[in-house]
Order: C-alpha cells, then sequence, then structure tokens
C-alpha cells in the first residue's frame, strides 16, 4: 500500500491511510484524503478558504482518476460546494460524462444533496478586497478585468497552489485525485490543469499515476500528468518520467515572472517520487510497513530553456 501527495495534503493523510489499512481502495483514499485538504481554512488555495476570482467569487475545480478502469469524473467553476472531489466523484459513477463545469455541476451537486458551504472566508476576501476590489474600473469593468489578469500574472504568492492525491491499495489498483481553487484573481470561469484528465491528473494501473500543481497552462499545453505516465508504460522509473514530463515544457513561453511546475508520480511496484522546477518544496509519502507519512524533499528539475 502507498500513499503519497504534495506537501498541503498532510492533514488528509492520516484518514488517507486509515482507509487502505483497513482494506478499503485507492478510490475511497484519495477522496477521504481531499476531502480533508478541502477542509483546512489555512489553505488558501482548495476549497473552503480558497482565493477568489476577479469579481470575488471562489469558484473551485477537482478530477479523481480510477487506475483499475480508467474512469474519471472531474468539475471545473463549481461555486458553493464544501466538497468538489465528491462532485467529481459523483460524475464519474452517476453520469456518462467526464467533465461537468460551472452551473451544471452545482445543479448536479444539488440533486446529489451533497454538502454546501461558504467557501470564501472573511480571510480570503480580505486578501481579495486588498489586492483586487479597488482596482476594478466600475465605469468599464469588461476592460479593466482583462488588464487586471495581465496585471495579476506576475502575483507568484497566488498564482499556483493545488492538492494532488495519489494511492496504491492492498489489491494493487491505483487511484488519482486533485482539487484547487485555482489561480487566485483569475478571470472568471477560468480552468486550470486540475480538472482536465491528461493535465493536471492521469491514472492507469498498467503503469502509475500522476498529478500536478503550478502554472496550469503548461501542464494543459504539455499534457504533463498523461506524458508523465507515458514515461512510467516505457519502464522509466518515476524521477525519470517525472522529468521527461518537465522537459516536454521546453519552449512554452508564459507570459509574466518564471514559471513554476511541480509533480508527483507513483508506479505500479510501488514507487514513488516529485519534481519541482524550483528548490525548496517537498511531497508526502505514507508506505506499508511505516508507522506514519515522511515530508521527503522534492528533486530540482528546472524548465528546460
Amino acid at each position: 500500500m502507498l500513499l503519497v501527495a504534495s506537501a498541503n495534503g498532510q492533514v488528509g493523510m492520516e484518514a488517507g491511510w486509515a482507509v487502505l489499512s483497513r482494506g478499503g481502495t485507492a478510490l475511497d483514499a484519495v477522496e477521504v484524503a481531499t476531502r480533508a485538504v478541502e477542509d483546512n481554512l489555512e489553505d488558501h488555495t482548495v476549497g473552503t478558504g480558497g482565493y477568489p476570482n476577479l469579481l470575488g467569487v471562489v469558484e473551485l475545480d477537482a478530477s479523481l482518476m480510477d487506475g483499475a478502469t480508467r474512469r474519471a469524473g472531474a468539475v471545473g467553476a463549481v461555486q458553493g460546494v464544501r466538497h468538489p472531489i465528491s462532485l467529481a466523484r459523483a460524475v464519474m459513477e452517476r453520469l456518462p460524462h467526464v467533465l461537468v463545469v460551472g452551473e451544471g455541476a452545482s445543479r448536479l451537486a444539488a440533486e446529489l444533496g451533497l454538502e454546501t458551504a461558504e467557501l470564501l472566508t472573511p480571510e480570503a476576501a480580505a486578501a481579495w478586497r486588498a489586492g483586487v476590489e479597488g482596482r476594478i474600473d466600475a465605469g468599464h469593468p469588461h476592460h479593466r478585468l482583462l488588464r487586471l489578469v495581465a496585471d495579476l500574472v506576475r502575483d507568484p504568492e497566488h498564482v499556483a497552489g493545488t492538492v494532488n492525491v495519489l494511492a496504491q491499495d492492498g489489491r494493487g489498483h491505483l487511484a488519482s485525485a486533485v482539487s484547487t481553487s485555482g489561480w487566485a484573481w483569475k478571470y472568471p470561469g477560468r480552468l486550470g490543469d486540475s480538472p482536465l484528465i491528461g493535465a493536471g491528473n492521469y491514472c492507469d494501473d498498467r503503469a502509475g499515476a500522476a498529478a500536478c500543481t503550478g502554472w496550469g497552462e503548461l501542464a494543459i499545453r504539455g499534457a504533463t500528468a498523461r506524458t508523465v505516465v507515458a514515461g512510467l508504460a516505457d519502464g522509466l522509473a518515476p524521477r525519470d518520467a517525472l522529468a521527461r514530463g518537465i522537459a516536454e515544457l521546453a519552449g512554452l513561453d508564459v507570459p509574466g515572472g518564471e514559471p513554476m511546475m511541480q509533480a508527483i508520480a507513483i508506479d505500479r511496484a510501488g514507487g514513488h517520487a516529485a519534481v519541482s522546477t524550483q528548490p525548496g518544496s517537498d511531497y508526502v509519502v505514507w508506505a506499508d510497513g511505516w508507522d506514519g507519512y515522511r515530508v521527503l524533499p522534492r528533486a530540482v528539475v528546472p524548465l528546460p530553456g
């Protein structure tokens, strides 16, 4: 058994491992672990307390994938839903679709009776007011929003942030989950890589699983998660498969400052690794036989010039 997450996934590791240790599925483990992060009010990149879009509205994205069947569910630009990862699972299990967004996703949550929440906390609202509200020109709001997007892309504190959770259960099956409130101060309706299968999330029992955080637009254009899993299928170790995924981003120009990409991966043999294009970041791992999770450094793999 194995449970791997981005550093902010620490708050969900106990709950996820409890599922695995009692014989539960990898799919249940990643969902439970992700739900804990979505409830963490101190994390402004995921769930309740996440930073809002340019208009001060919190929009959440999430996806979940089952490695045994390669079935997947995803939601985007969801408002007022406490656990978007559970809504993504409902898309996978209750609809003949993979991705549902906006009002449709909110409608599905209401039909299923999923718990609602006031996602904009006072702290996140204060940050939005300080950074954005006063800069919107009420006389020309659309023009100003377009200009603000260009300006705020240079704000490194608020550009990136997502939770990734990968698991392998006692039967050897894999699952992956990703949840985020997305780019802070994003243009309303923007979707990043997190709800896009193959970009920010991909899982296949035959090879492994991978998930991303960072500049979502890069992972979308590079199909990063799928590229990493393809490397695992080719026999690469997780660290090398992740490096291949980063290498595929070479030459992709982005606006603003220096882009950042992070990714984690596990293979079907229980190997794991995590990389970042910048130094100083970690990931968390709980493996069979351990008495708790461990915080490990990510390998640094710079973006190619």
